[in-house]
């Protein structure tokens, strides 16, 4: 099978071997246009789809909510993507069968099922931490699509713009200036959806040992996720299973 994972900053993709839950190849990325209009992320997604020379069903993500292969909202890509039926814009242009699904929701079901969530019960919440925050929320390994609990209030702003990556990245802030928002922020969101487990996902979760350490307070179990970065497009792959 092959995922696609379209981001803020990269559209990456590869093919994976779902019986691991791992990529086969090498992944492959390509920068996401500015604007990122639909005709130019569905270029991008193209591009790296035929680098792998890649023919059958495909899933695709996308950072927003996603109903029936329809997106309903942009916070991180171009507004032109609300009310567009993304799953029939991206077949058409591949000219093969294609899934589209929330790019978060993707991440969490990989992470369920072959990562650091595997065979937990209650409430798992997964947090991709990058251009924005997404989420996946789990109860008893059950997704609840769509949370997209990033755009919470958090001190009159959405939470991702004072907790995800790019924040840190564009304030300059130290590792545990950034844990500590991000702290802010877990317990908000603990509040709310008393979770057993969080996941932390996205590229930073390569670098857990430079934030975890700074993060007290949470009741909840907090680890990184296992597949890391990989996470969206091995759920994308899952998604694409089942057409």
């Amino acid at each position: 099978m092959f995922g696609v994972d379209i981001g803020g900053t990269g559209i990456k993709g590869a093919p994976v071997d779902l019986d691991r839950g791992e990529l086969s190849d090498d992944r492959f990325k390509v920068p996401t246009p500015h604007p990122a209009t639909p005709e130019a992320v569905v270029e991008g997604v193209h591009e790296v789809v035929t680098h792998f020379g890649h023919t059958g069903p495909l899933g695709v993500t996308f950072p927003g909510v996603v109903v029936d292969g329809t997106t309903r909202t942009a916070a991180n890509v171009d507004k032109g993507w609300v009310g567009v039926d993304a799953g029939k814009l991206l077949g058409e242009r591949l000219g093969q069968p294609v899934v589209v699904l929330n790019d978060a929701d993707a991440a969490g079901v990989a992470e369920m099922t072959f990562g650091a969530g595997r065979g937990r019960g209650g409430v798992v919440l997964m947090l991709t931490l990058g251009t924005g925050i997404g989420s996946a929320l789990f109860v008893d390994g059950r997704l609840v699509p769509n949370t997209e609990l990033g755009h919470l209030e958090l001190h009159g702003h959405d939470a991702e713009k004072r907790a995800s990556v790019k924040a840190r990245e564009d304030e300059d802030l130290s590792w545990e200036h950034w844990a500590h928002r991000l702290k802010k922020y877990l317990a908000h969101v603990e509040m709310l959806f008393s979770p057993s487990l969080f996941v932390i996902g996205g590229g930073v979760s390569r670098k857990s040992e430079k934030f975890l350490p700074y993060i007290d307070g949470i009741s909840a179990e907090i680890v990184p996720a296992q597949l890391q970065n990989s996470a969206g497009i091995v759920g994308a792959a899952m998604a694409a299973a089942k057409l």
